[in-house]
């Protein structure tokens, strides 16, 4: 008979040593948490540049193809990403304090609106909402403040980003094969899992992320040539829309094509609209041809992966949540296939043993 219960081999005869990989597992879990959200987002960003440093390394030593790699990861996408994100951060910031100050002409609406026979009672209702809106503002205002006061450790994060990116692309063999080496489960599986991670990393983080770049950047472009105020603020909102298959850029372009027809520019704003149907068109074809190659990431996942993943684990929980969520159903697949397969197993060497023992004798 087969002993399912006992424990491996390993364990019983190093149980010292086995406490002490575990204590140390721990310890450097509760070092890394406090940073935890860099970290991943340089494992992210290392997963974006290793194409790059995979060409690099065709001519240079890993050492010097990484230092190249981060180079040019700094000029082409850190700070341009800061800057966009900063001059998001001045539009938000005017913005409330337009609204703070009343400097929204809600009259003027309200009588454009009334002239198109759509009688809406805007002032009444700022009236009515006003603490709400006010806490809403100030509540807006307080956070544009805890992220500009923790500009310090947000240096500190971008300096572990970069390491970590750094040592990935360098060492990224000896991580693998130390992988190999110290996590309890066979190379086989291991491999299978690796598989399925690179398949969840290249639908959320390349796959997913293009196709909210390409969007988002074609309504800005179209916000733009309209003349609307505050373009790079809206190019960031219908990115982060865009994220979400249920939800879409039309967050962004249907709410300004109401702006426009209450400054009176139909045109405009039928213009607009055509143009973001069409964007959300593109969306149809984009998105199952580049993230439609694994069953572990569909729209459930990638929803609920966006949301927890922004409160777990701060901005970079937009990429990683969903490969959190998807990895996790992968490892439940694996693990109730070889649970079901060591079941069947144990039932065969069961059966031999009961049909090998004599029968006896009354």
């Amino acid at each position: 008979m087969v002993d399912r219960a006992s424990p491996p081999d390993w364990i019983v005869e190093q149980p010292v040593l086995t406490a002490l990989a575990l204590l140390g597992v721990a310890l450097g879990l509760l070092v890394v948490l406090p940073y935890l959200q860099y970290v991943l987002f340089g494992i992210v960003l290392a997963y974006i540049l290793l194409p790059l440093q995979r060409r690099l390394e065709e001519y240079l030593r890993p050492m010097i193809a990484a230092s190249v790699t981060i180079l040019v990861a700094i000029i082409v996408i850190l700070l341009p990403l800061v800057y966009i994100l900063s001059v998001a951060l001045r539009q938000t910031s005017q913005l409330v304090t337009a609204v703070r100050n009343g400097n929204v002409d809600l009259e003027t609406i309200e009588r454009t609106l009334a002239e198109r026979g759509y009688s809406v009672n805007l002032t009444g209702l700022y009236g009515s909402y006003q603490d709400a809106i006010t806490s809403g503002v100030e509540g807006l205002a307080t956070g544009l403040l805890d992220i500009v006061g923790g500009l310090p450790g947000i240096a500190i994060g971008v300096t572990i980003t970069l390491f970590v990116c750094f040592a990935l692309l360098r060492d990224r063999e000896q991580l693998i094969e130390w992988l190999y080496c110290v996590v309890p489960i066979d190379d086989a599986i291991q491999r299978e899992l690796f598989a399925e991670l690179d398949q969840l990393m290249q639908a959320s983080v390349i796959s997913n992320v293009l196709v909210a770049v390409i969007q988002a950047v074609l309504i800005g472009v179209g916000l733009a040539v309209l003349g609307i105020p505050a373009v790079v603020l809206l190019t960031v909102v219908a990115f982060v829309l865009t994220l979400l298959p249920l939800v879409g850029s039309f967050g962004v372009w249907l709410p300004v094509s109401i702006y426009l027809v209450a400054l009176n520019r139909p045109i405009a704003a039928v213009g607009l609209t055509l143009y973001g149907l069409l964007v959300m068109v593109s969306d149809t074809y984009l998105r199952p041809a580049l993230i439609g190659r694994t069953s572990a990431f569909n729209s459930t996942i990638a929803v609920v992966g966006i949301f927890g993943g922004l409160i777990t684990f701060g901005a970079v929980g937009l990429f990683i949540g969903p490969v959190v969520l998807g990895g996790v159903k992968v490892v439940l697949d694996i693990f109730a296939r070889e649970r079901a397969d060591g079941a069947a197993g144990a039932g065969a060497v069961t059966n031999t043993e009961s049909d090998s023992d004599p029968e006896e004798d009354p």
